[in-house]
């Protein structure tokens, strides 16, 4: 769509506002600022100052206010990891993670892993969510159960064949303790590795080391299940080779045999019964092929496939993608005040003991998530201790969506240290501040002070950053096509 006609569509309030943001005087720095954050869709404004010592002289080096920018603010990116919330910091969100998992696919020793870790016995697991209910889908070849063929981004995919039978209450408690099953079955894990080699577990953790990189994603009918790379490595991590016992199909066989003995008790609560949450039959575990040897998965797949759900959350199943319990008594119904008996604590003067912050009728959301988040909503005052109300827009899965063990590669706050240092570096380059890597003795003090001063932009500006995000995805997309070719160049050169 041209510029013109995205003019053309909007409303004389936001037309307004862009050609005031346009004609002002400092839009170039505005500009500058918004580009540098790489188009953020919701930036962190600052004001203060910082200023760089010669702790011996007392000399300034360098002095920076925010007095001169535009607004008088600094605009940073706001970090947030989902791609609905904003694109361009999920898009180096899912970049780190992509390096976090390849690097303990092919091994980097900057990241901390050698690269003889390729020659690890690897898979890719996926362990899912049992059924809750029959939903419409695509089985391959026939018709949904419903009679009908669903085309791939129907409406309909995901949702309840009948939603009075539906077990809205079971999914919704079976995501909360999806971190449980999680780490039970790690635990079950390298039992059954022991078992299977034949040694007690304190002699098999003294021989091999089991790492592993997972990724939370929800499927269309918004239950959790996790994808995972699973590594052998020996007793010193990925430094050292994994014994001779520790074969491709012993990790096969141990992970099966681990996903079928986890089991998480639900106790009854009202009318809810006692439940005993497991993790589904569609257990699928596939070898990970280093330079792509005949298997099915490749390194860089499986990379690229962690890294590209690592920015996904529950608005992908229909779900809201910001939290709609209230704020006042973070979902619970309860405020901090005892009733007149002094026996228990009174309802939310907010919420009225619902524990609702929005209306969920009025949310542009699914019915089949609706339903989902209602569901969290009455089970908060049956297990309080879970917060479900708390994690209804996330279908009450409360866990982390990207985990790792200690020695599968590096960490994202590694990752982002290594940006900051360079970032810093050019700036100290472009300022002529001495580099402490190459002048020791050279130590400077830094004195900073900021304030927050809010976020986001006005409509003017969001038009005009929208703008830029969509610049630099282009100029991303160009240089990725071009990188073959000039590859294959290079190639032919030498």
């Amino acid at each position: 769509m041209s510029d013109t006609a995205t003019l053309a569509g909007l409303d004389p309030a936001t037309l307004t506002d862009m050609l005031r943001v346009a004609g002002a005087d400092d839009f170039d720095r505005w500009h500058e600022q918004i580009k540098r954050t790489g188009g953020c869709s919701d930036p962190i404004r600052l004001t203060g100052a910082t200023k760089t010592i010669d702790p011996t002289t007392k000399t300034v080096l360098h002095a920076y206010s925010t007095e001169g920018e535009p607004g008088g603010m600094l605009r940073i990116a706001c970090g947030n990891r989902r791609a609905s919330r904003c694109p361009s910091c999920a898009w180096t969100y899912a970049g780190d993670t992509y390096h976090l998992i390849r690097a303990g696919l092919v091994g980097d020793p900057a990241k901390g892993t050698p690269h003889t870790v390729r020659d690890h016995p690897r898979v890719f697991a996926t362990l899912t969510a049992p059924s809750f209910g029959s939903v419409h889908n695509r089985p391959s070849n026939r018709p949904c159960r419903c009679g009908a063929r669903h085309a791939e981004d129907a409406p309909e995919l995901g949702t309840a064949l009948d939603a009075a039978t539906y077990d809205y209450a079971g999914a919704v408690l079976w995501n909360n303790h999806a971190s449980d099953l999680w780490r039970y079955f790690t635990i079950y894990l390298r039992r059954e590795i022991a078992s299977r080699a034949g040694l007690t577990q304190k002699a098999a953790h003294e021989q091999s080391r089991v790492s592993f990189g997972k990724v939370a994603e929800y499927q269309k009918r918004g239950a959790v299940h996790f994808h995972a790379v699973i590594r052998f490595d020996g007793p010193d991590g990925p430094d050292s080779p994994p014994p001779p016992w520790a074969t491709l199909d012993l990790l096969t066989d141990a992970i099966h045999a681990a996903a079928a003995r986890v089991a998480v008790d639900v106790p009854p609560a009202g009318d809810e019964p006692a439940r005993t949450l497991r993790w589904g039959t569609q257990l699928d575990v596939q070898p990970i092929g280093a330079f792509g040897n005949g298997e099915d998965l490749t390194e860089q797949a499986v990379a690229s496939y962690v890294a590209k759900y690592a920015t996904k959350a529950a608005e992908i199943s229909g779900a809201a993608d910001a939290p709609v319990h209230c704020r006042k008594c973070r979902g619970s119904g309860r405020s901090a005040v005892y009733d007149r008996g002094g026996s228990a604590l009174s309802d939310c003067a907010g919420c009225h003991g619902t524990g609702l912050g929005e209306d969920l009728a009025r949310l542009e959301v699914s019915d089949h998530a609706r339903r989902l988040m209602a569901a969290c909503f009455a089970l908060q005052p049956l297990y309080p201790e879970r917060n479900l109300a708390r994690w209804a827009h996330m279908l009450g899965f409360r866990g982390h969506f990207s985990t790792k063990s200690r020695r599968y590669s590096t960490t994202l706050g590694a990752l982002r240290q290594v940006r900051a240092d360079y970032r810093a570096a050019q700036q100290r380059a472009a300022l002529g501040l001495p580099d402490p890597d190459d002048h020791p003795e050279a130590t400077t003090l830094v004195l900073a002070h900021w304030t927050y001063a809010g976020h986001g932009y006005t409509p003017g500006e969001s038009w005009f950053a929208a703008n830029i995000r969509r610049d630099i995805q282009q100029n991303r997309e160009t240089a990725r096509e071009e990188l073959p070719a000039l590859l294959d160049l290079e190639g032919a050169a030498t």
